[in-house]
């Protein structure tokens, strides 16, 4: 027999699922209305997924999570990677509402492109200039576009000192790119000063983000990428900065509308072979 303490099933007609949507994340994209009218429940359990993964309204971070900000660091830059400009620059106008600038949006960015490339970086600047152009129609612009000083988040303080592990974060310095150096040696240094900045291994007190934060950015991209060992030396490295197991995990699951659930089940391998389970 049902539990007659459980909550009520949600209304599923389309409206409803369109009204509730539409209220938790402020506007909804045309194409969803489709789906919402051929298959209500998909979409609602869609809605009720991502407002948790993306903390739309009615979810709130608790101590210890994610915020939203640190969330969209790793979500802009996973939707450029793939080239969509129709989303991205929706999630650039809610992020300026929140208050980052496009420095803060490019540091999230460089951290994710130390794994897909810095071509990634180019698309991000394409969203950036749609998020700012009138004719973009998704999302509101705040009034002068960027925000001129950027709103502290949690995690701008997290992460900037090791606390546990190695010395060095180097590219130089791992095992792979030592033996390149014995052939190139110009080859590892310039790739590692580029990959060091990306990281936050080259220690600038510029950063917005310590190396801590931008570990949980790089883990993302590498679980997309179906990168598991990769993955699990990146949550070693994040561990040793100080983020917890539940920050490493929602920094996996931020990529779970782009990538789907393998990404988290990949993640989850990775965190598993880190914690010998």
């Amino acid at each position: 027999m049902p539990n007659p303490q459980n909550y009520a099933e949600p209304d599923l007609s389309p409206e409803a699922v369109l009204a509730r949507a539409t209220a938790a994340r402020g506007d909804i994209f045309p194409e969803w209305k489709t789906l919402v009218y051929a298959s209500p429940k998909t979409y609602h359990l869609i809605n009720q997924t991502v407002s948790y993964l993306h903390q739309y309204h009615g979810q709130q971070a608790g101590a210890g999570q994610l915020s939203v900000q640190m969330r969209e660091l790793i979500a802009i830059p996973a939707l450029c990677s793939k080239g969509d400009l129709r989303h991205a620059p929706n999630h650039i106008r809610r992020m300026y509402s929140e208050g980052l600038t496009n420095k803060a949006l490019f540091e999230g960015a460089a951290a994710f492109a130390s794994v897909v490339g810095w071509a990634s970086l180019t698309v991000v600047s394409l969203a950036i200039e749609q998020a700012n152009s009138a004719d973009y129609p998704f999302g509101k612009l705040p009034p002068g576009g960027e925000p001129k000083t950027l709103k502290p988040f949690p995690e701008m303080v997290l992460g900037r000192a090791r606390v546990d592990g190695a010395a060095s974060d180097s590219l130089a310095d791992s095992e792979d790119w030592r033996y390149a150096a014995m052939i190139d040696a110009e080859l590892v240094k310039r790739a590692s000063a580029f990959i060091d900045h990306c990281t936050g291994a080259d220690d600038s007190s510029e950063h917005i983000l310590g190396p801590g934060p931008r570990a949980l950015i790089a883990i993302a991209a590498l679980c997309m990428r179906g990168e598991v060992d990769l993955a699990a030396i990146e949550i070693r490295r994040a561990y040793d900065y100080g983020m917890t197991r539940r920050q490493v995990l929602e920094a996996i699951c931020c990529v779970v509308p782009m990538s789907g659930m393998v990404s988290a089940t990949l993640g989850l391998r990775a965190m598993r072979r880190v914690d010998g389970l």
